[in-house]
């Protein structure tokens, strides 16, 4: 299964020219057309902690598909300076990259939402649990991020639980990313906060919160 998904990815780089699925050019999105629908979805800044909290707005278009309930909303938080990016049908992924966000002192982070039953039959109220375990988890849905095997990058691993849901976080290295998973409905959550080296050494700390502020609402 993994290997198939690493099939289609290359076949995807070769065509768009961007080497893998979460680390594609930010231009490319910005410049393909075709785009898909953007409605703001974003709060003032708390006055608490200062950071801006991001939710699905619950008639953003993009990704419903024949057959498919709507998706179920996520919601994070960035601090102030993340601003939403372009999400273009022709990224690695296709229409299952459904947001983007970056800043480009920082880093860059996105959101796939993927159906359940490219993975597991008989899952329409799935959860995380019922995927598999958090090794599972990442061995199977790491490449979907990293566009690579992910096998021996795994620095760390934790599990949190928020309103009776699971979520799995990881953090991998080279390329340096968070990770977090879960799943809702029939579809599969991954949410990935990225940054190059030295963002990654700067912004460490605010990365990780971002990654750690992922929910399915």
């Amino acid at each position: 299964m993994v290997g198939r998904r690493r099939t289609l990815a290359s076949a995807a780089a070769a065509v768009c020219g961007a080497p893998m699925l979460g680390f594609a050019g930010l231009g490319l999105a910005a410049t393909q057309g075709l785009l898909a629908g953007r409605i703001p979805g974003l709060s003032e800044p708390d006055e608490n902690d200062r950071l801006r909290t991001y939710r699905r707005p619950d008639d953003k278009s993009g990704g419903h598909g024949v057959g498919w309930s709507p998706i179920i909303p996520y919601s994070f938080k960035v601090p102030d300076g993340w601003d939403e990016v372009p999400v273009s049908i022709a990224d690695l992924g296709g229409t299952e990259i459904d947001l983007r966000f970056a800043n480009p002192k920082e880093g860059r982070l996105f959101v796939i939402v993927a159906p359940v039953r490219r993975f597991a039959d008989d899952l329409d109220d799935a959860t995380i649990e019922k995927i598999g375990n958090p090794e599972k988890v990442i061995t199977a849905f790491g490449p979907e991020v990293t566009g690579e095997n992910v096998e021996g990058k795994v620095l760390s691993t934790a599990t949190a639980e928020h309103s009776g849901r699971t979520y799995y976080q990881f953090e991998l290295e080279l390329p340096h990313v968070f990770i977090t998973a879960t799943a809702a409905g029939n579809r599969l959550y991954l949410f990935s906060v990225t940054a190059n080296g030295l963002q990654w050494k700067r912004h460490y700390k605010d990365l990780k919160q971002i990654a750690e502020s992922f929910r399915v609402v």
